[in-house]
């Protein structure tokens, strides 16, 4: 656990005022942009980093004081740090040899470690004989062996190919949780956050900006600021004219005319809003849907087939609308459409996303 974390290094801060917990045997994504103080809390937390101000418990210990190698996590950095000249069955027994552990325990964590991941058949080669996947499973495995109370992980998979990567999130996921070891993992990537994750910290300008499950963020996020970093999504400019709490449809006025959403908390009448809807949940039509609000007319102005979908942009008014709609739904540019914005996935939120953020940390 996080208590009010600050980091500075001269007059900024990279950290500021971060409380954020993981909770035993979770999945944790640190998610943000790059610069936004990810790595360097991660770094506080493995104690390569001493906090400027603030607390970092692992279980129920304070470890502002203790060195790393008395903390009983292990880090898997973006760069693998192999021993180029020790063979794989050597690096997975360093750090147990470090801790002078018993030869035979030493021989049976490794070839179990091995086993797990897949790479008993390299543990007589050197690591510049290993392709970077399998490089990826050595780094993993020395720090399996050590059994820690967390594993910390930076950017793992960022030196991968993108077909390699996918594959190495998944496995990471399930290896995560054979050995129901708490993992925190650092990344800028939003689909290996969504992919991979128990719960999702969003950062932004040295901030924590939202934190909960890669589903309520992507879906019901409460900041503009998560609901642009997690995937594509449109945003319409509005003024609040009804909310009732937070589950409640309120409405909003727009330059589309009045349009029905669903409030984040603590959205007020009066309030500066905007309306965040992603493009995969506007369905579109060639005629006009009767009985239905929040239809919108406009015009397309690209279809992209992808195979799975046309990806449209569709013109409404002076704005440009991003939808993405069925492959048997065949566009072109120029047709008319309309557009339902049904309330249900449209999410009311702040305009203005600045609320508790140092904007000097934003370039802003």
């Amino acid at each position: 656990m996080l208590q009010n974390l600050t980091k500075s290094f001269g007059d900024v801060a990279a950290v500021k005022d971060l409380t954020i917990e993981a909770r035993d045997k979770e999945f944790l994504v640190l998610l943000g942009p790059s610069g936004c103080g990810k790595t360097t809390a991660l770094r506080c937390i493995a104690g390569l980093e001493t906090p400027s101000s603030g607390n970092i418990y692992i279980g129920d210990r304070l470890v502002n004081d203790l060195p790393p190698k008395d903390r009983d996590i292990a880090m898997v950095f973006q760069s693998y740090a192999l021993y180029p000249h020790m063979s794989v069955y050597d690096n997975l027994a360093f750090p147990l040899r470090m801790r002078q552990t018993p030869k035979e325990e030493i021989d049976g964590k490794v070839k179990k470690a091995a086993d797990i991941l897949r790479i008993t058949h390299l543990l007589k080669r050197r690591p510049k004989q290993l392709s970077g996947g399998e490089q990826q499973r050595v780094a993993l495995g020395r720090a399996i062996v050590r059994e820690p109370k967390a594993f910390l992980m930076d950017e793992p998979l960022s030196n991968l190919d993108a077909k390699l990567r996918v594959q190495m999130r998944s496995e990471i996921k399930a290896l995560q949780r054979r050995t129901s070891i708490t993992t925190i993992f650092v990344t800028h990537d939003q689909a290996e956050a969504l992919a991979i994750s128990d719960q999702i910290a969003v950062m932004h300008g040295g901030v924590l900006i939202e934190v909960g499950a890669p589903h309520q963020l992507y879906t019901r996020p409460k900041r503009r600021f998560t609901a642009t970093f997690l995937g594509l999504t449109n945003l319409i400019d509005g003024k609040v004219l009804e909310v009732d709490g937070d589950t409640r449809p309120g409405k909003m006025e727009t330059k589309k005319g009045v349009l029905s959403f669903i409030p984040a908390p603590g959205l007020k009448k009066d309030q500066a809003a905007v309306i965040s809807i992603r493009p995969e949940n506007i369905p579109l039509h060639k005629e006009r849907p009767q009985g239905l609000e929040n239809v919108l007319e406009g015009k397309v102005t690209e279809a992209i087939f992808m195979g799975d979908a046309y990806q449209c942009k569709v013109a409404v008014g002076d704005d440009i609308l991003a939808v993405h709609t069925h492959p048997f739904n065949a566009v072109s540019p120029g047709d008319k459409v309309y557009l339902h914005l049904d309330p249900a996935s449209c999410n009311g939120l702040p305009a203005d996303d600045k609320e508790g953020i140092d904007e000097s940390m934003l370039g802003a």
